[in-house]
Parts: C-alpha cells; sequence; structure tokens
C-alpha cells in the first residue's frame, strides 16, 4: 500500500466525516418513521415528540379525532392529508374519512382533524345552532360546514374549499382575506368562528 501525503488523508478524512454527518442527519430526521410503518410494534404509546428546528423543508402537523395514534408528526414537503392519517396508524373504527379532503396538501402547523361518525350524524342530523359550539378547521371543513357561518354564503363556502385545495391548505385565518367574496366585515366574523 502506498504512503499517502498529509493532504491526501486530510482529503479523505472530510470526506469521511461528511459521510457519517449525512448518514447521521438521514437517522435522525424521522425517527418515528419505522415505529409508525411498523405499526404500534407493542409499545401502543404516544408519538415520538419532535423538534420544529431545521426542517428542511418538512411540515409539522397535528393529526387528532378519529385515528389510530394522535399526534404531532413531521412530515415531508408536499405530502398529503392522506400520508399524515396513515403516519398516526389510519383512521380509527367510526371515522368519517369523507368529511376531509384527503388529498389535500399539509402546511406547516396545520392540524389535521378525522371526524367520528358520532360526530359527524351530530353535525348532519342538527342545523347551525349546534355547529356554533366550536371553531371549525379550515384544513378539514367542508362547504356544508362552512356554510354554517354567518357572512358565508354556499358559493364563498366553494371558493374557500377552492382556494384551500389550489394553494395546499391554510395556515391561518388571514389568508382568507385573498378568497374571491370574502370582505373586511365577513373577516371579523370569521376570526372567531375558524381555526387554522
Amino acid at each position: 500500500m502506498p504512503d499517502l501525503s498529509r493532504s491526501q488523508l486530510i482529503v479523505y478524512g472530510a470526506v469521511a466525516v461528511a459521510l457519517l454527518l449525512v448518514g447521521a442527519r438521514a437517522l435522525r430526521a424521522d425517527p418515528g418513521a419505522a415505529a409508525a410503518e411498523a405499526g404500534d410494534g407493542g409499545g401502543g404509546g404516544a408519538p415520538t415528540a419532535l423538534s420544529v428546528d431545521g426542517g428542511g423543508g418538512d411540515v409539522v402537523v397535528d393529526v387528532s379525532g378519529a385515528v389510530r395514534r394522535p399526534g404531532v408528526y413531521r412530515m415531508p414537503a408536499g405530502a398529503r392529508v392522506i400520508d399524515a392519517m396513515k403516519r398516526a396508524g389510519g383512521a380509527a373504527p367510526g371515522a368519517v374519512v369523507e368529511a376531509i379532503n384527503r388529498a389535500a396538501r399539509l402546511t406547516d402547523g396545520q392540524q389535521v382533524v378525522v371526524p367520528a361518525k358520532a360526530t359527524a350524524e351530530a353535525a348532519g342530523g342538527a342545523s347551525a345552532p349546534a355547529a356554533a359550539e366550536g371553531p371549525i378547521s379550515l384544513g378539514s371543513a367542508t362547504v356544508e360546514q362552512l356554510d354554517t357561518i354567518d357572512g358565508i354564503g354556499p358559493v364563498t363556502a366553494q371558493n374557500i374549499v377552492e382556494y384551500r385545495d389550489q394553494h395546499g391548505g391554510l395556515s391561518s385565518v388571514e389568508q382568507l382575506d385573498e378568497v374571491s367574496g370574502i370582505g373586511p366585515a365577513t373577516m371579523d366574523s370569521l376570526r372567531s368562528r375558524l381555526q387554522p
């Protein structure tokens, strides 16, 4: 084996360190993915805690409602609601997955709420007074749910859903100002009835 010069040793050392750093980052990027893909694995515990720093384009979403493992998950940029549901263990028995847009792109900080059959029946069986109990999630609201809010009719509700789908979701209520049919007066009433 020929003797290596000092500069060659430095170059080889730098390459080795770079490869180790890249490998460590890949292993550390998604600590909960292996557990999520393998199922509960007997652990049955809470999802792995995530830090929100240094994402490389990743988004962090809160998946709740009728899923097997509700929690906060880091997802790759461009992921869809259906991907977040799968990461949370899939829909739980009694989930009404038809009530949400599973094809919508995820945005950072978004809450994905998968409704349960009892919740959906209560919302469908009652009129606007029952719907007025709490804020509606912009990330999963249907045209019918948005139509129950004062100041939003069926056309504006459809415009909101289309805008959300075209822009990969809504991260704040303030983004509704860009939707056709919503003015400053309507925005004031929406802030109390909607959540991102």
